[in-house]
């Protein structure tokens, strides 16, 4: 099957190619013979109301060093794509959100984007979490210093986290007993302007913060449980966290079936979960990571997967 692929991404002279999930996608896009055509969120513009990019042909080699070629840039009409890929990473703001606009008025036009871009732009990646408060941890989001207060010396232990964060940025750990208290919440709710996460602490983050990758609402049987390095609270890979594969528990495979279907429904093809022990703390719909460690640790395929569902769904639309 001839496909035409478009990729929205950071560029692709600065990733980890050996980590990089969009490039593992592509890979498979290129193993598959696919058309690729590359483009960054500045490439994309509107003229006249169509979305056009400059973007440019791709091909790709699985090493760390000359690991693709563009080909010379070109207009391109966003229509005559068949799947758009928007994998831009965040700080999810208002240039992110001008992005999901432009990729919305390609969707109307008939292409699959992936992941639907008004889902995107309405699951921010810590709220969406609290669909779901039957799979949570006791969570409160609010910028006001008191009940933000009042619920650290409710619970004694907790993490406090900016909405809009990524990578494990910003994130603190607060007891009640803390003597900076006053000054995290200031520094995070920007003197009370901005509302902010704030959730009991869970211990088995010793154990790592899993990521469960989801496929159309189903889930990858393996996790990749980010493990802190001593001393650090946050497991993520950024912050100097240890890759160690897992297979899902029975309270895994019940976090999925909770959230699943949601994920279905709205068009968020390829979402990350992040599960702590029993619990979930964020749903990622941006671009979520972790497909070539799982792919290395199980000899599986989950760039394959995700295209193979994609291609079912455009045969059913």
């Amino acid at each position: 099957m001839s496909i035409t692929l478009g990729v929205v991404m950071d560029p692709i002279e600065k990733i980890k190619p050996w980590k990089d999930s969009t490039f593992a996608m592509l890979l498979e896009a290129q193993r598959r013979q696919w058309n690729i055509l590359y483009m960054t969120p500045p490439d994309l513009y509107v003229r006249d109301g169509r979305t056009y990019a400059r973007a440019a042909d791709l091909k790709l080699t699985d090493a760390r060093t000359d690991w693709f070629e563009k080909g010379p840039e070109r207009n391109l009409d966003l229509a005559d794509l068949d799947i758009l890929l928007m994998r831009q990473d965040p700080p999810f703001n208002n240039e992110y959100i001008y992005v999901t606009y432009l990729l919305e008025k390609v969707e109307k036009e008939g292409v699959m984007v992936v992941n639907r871009p008004a889902s995107v732009r309405d699951s921010n990646e810590k709220i969406f979490a609290t669909e779901f408060p039957q799979c949570c941890a006791p969570t409160l989001v609010s910028g006001r210093s008191d009940i933000l207060r009042d619920f650290v010396r409710e619970y004694g232990d907790t993490v406090m986290k900016p909405l809009d964060g990524m990578g494990g940025s910003n994130i603190f750990r607060v007891r009640s007993e803390s003597p900076n208290i006053s000054v995290v919440i200031d520094i995070l709710t920007q003197q009370g302007k901005t509302p902010i996460m704030v959730q009991r602490y869970i211990p088995e983050i010793t154990d790592g913060d899993k990521r469960i990758l989801m496929i159309n609402g189903e889930p990858v049987p393996y996790a990749l449980a980010r493990i802190p390095r001593e001393g650090e609270l946050r497991g993520n890979l950024a912050a100097g966290g240890t890759g160690v594969g897992r297979e899902l528990t029975d309270r895994d495979r019940w976090i999925c079936e909770q959230v699943g279907p949601t994920l279905k429904r709205n068009g968020l093809y390829f979402v990350g979960l992040d599960v702590i022990g029993d619990f979930l703390t964020e749903i990622n719909v941006t671009s979520p990571t972790c497909i070539r460690e799982l792919d290395g640790l199980y000899n599986i395929n989950i760039a394959g997967q995700l295209f193979d569902q994609l291609l079912t769904l455009r045969e059913q639309q």
